[in-house]
């Protein structure tokens, strides 16, 4: 079974009084997908006026009321920036508050804007995750914490508080491209989270083999190193219907996105090739996504989680109708293709 979601990056409108607005919106597709049976839904970390998730935990817990079985799960927190005990301890309190339904996705996320905010140096970008990823599964570990790092005080038999509803919080590995990234994931045994938003899917699968090796070699179960996709992607009722939605917003967020990295302008060819038979784009109507889906999962050998992100300016209700599509259309399609 692939377990399917909704990832969001709590788009912000331009103007200031919209922004209240906005959230409360997002609340409202959260508990949509939670009605028509998603598995779960994840909010990411940005800090920059784009977006309206620095404080995803608080996002969460809003939805965490409201809903009652989907999982709430962040997308991804950027841990380097952050201590990871307070970390902790706000997925352990949305864990109380959800009755068990917090997880966590740790990365390093796609802008740096965490780095200058908070005061950390981008030389250290690999050593500031490495360390905080190791604290971070010491506190998830254990009730009571010795440890000492480069980048934070030492902790000595400190009792870490609230402890999460679940036995063990689940906490997954937010991957791009790097490769030490892939074995890192497999031989700390963590379920991997691959975003794939360009290029083609099937691409991946050296660093998901990579990861499976990794983790093998570790000594951990196949069972526990599971796989998740994170793409770009939406359904509407045709295909036709969902690339008139999509492409507009796509190509006006990645045309400022790619100016500021130095690429060129988003073209409807380039959008076409992304959505088309292999690419990372997963749109379309609900049986053309299932079938995509699935020829993902097959590419990389197996995955047990897709989670869309369709915060490119879609208007709420259009949202909220894809997610009911998908709820109600795409997830069975999986589970009888599977």
């Amino acid at each position: 079974m692939i377990e399917i979601g909704i990832d969001s990056f709590a788009a912000s409108p331009l103007a200031q009084e919209d922004r209240s607005r906005a959230i409360n919106e997002l609340i409202e597709r959260m508990v949509k997908a939670d009605q028509v049976g998603l598995d779960l839904f994840g909010i990411g970390e940005h800090h920059r006026e784009d977006f309206l998730d620095a404080a995803p935990h608080m996002i969460l817990a809003a939805a965490a009321a409201r809903t009652k079985k989907i999982h709430l799960t962040s997308a991804v927190t950027v841990l380097s920036a952050a201590d990871p005990v307070r970390v902790f301890q706000n997925y352990a309190t949305l864990d109380l508050i959800s009755g068990g339904r917090a997880e966590m996705v740790a990365g390093r996320g796609s802008f740096i804007d965490a780095f200058p905010l908070f005061g950390y140096n981008m030389n250290d970008y690999d050593q500031l995750f490495t360390e905080k990823l190791n604290l971070l599964l010491n506190i998830r570990d254990n009730e009571v914490v010795s440890w000492s790092g480069k980048f934070r005080p030492p902790l000595e038999n400190q009792p870490i508080f609230p402890r999460p509803h679940q036995k063990k919080l689940p906490i997954w590995l937010g991957v791009g491209g790097t490769p030490a990234s892939f074995v890192r994931a497999g031989e700390l045994g963590l379920p991997l989270m691959v975003a794939v938003i360009g290029g083609e899917t099937h691409r991946f699968r050296p660093l998901v083999d990579l990861y499976r090796r990794a983790g093998e070699k570790a000594g951990h179960a196949p069972e526990d190193l599971r796989v998740g996709l994170h793409s770009l992607g939406y359904v509407a009722e045709t295909t036709e219907e969902a690339i008139a939605d999509y492409y507009p917003g796509y190509k006006a967020l990645f045309t400022k996105v790619g100016k500021e990295r130095g690429f060129p302008p988003v073209t409807k060819a380039h959008f076409d090739a992304q959505s088309g038979f292999s690419g990372a784009i997963v749109i379309g109507s609900p049986e053309e996504t299932a079938a995509k889906i699935l020829r993902h999962s097959q590419a990389l050998g197996g995955i047990s989680r897709f989670t869309f992100q369709m915060d490119v300016g879609i208007p709420h209700e259009k949202q909220l109708k894809s997610i009911e599509l998908i709820g109600k259309v795409v997830r069975p399609l999986l589970n009888k293709g599977k």
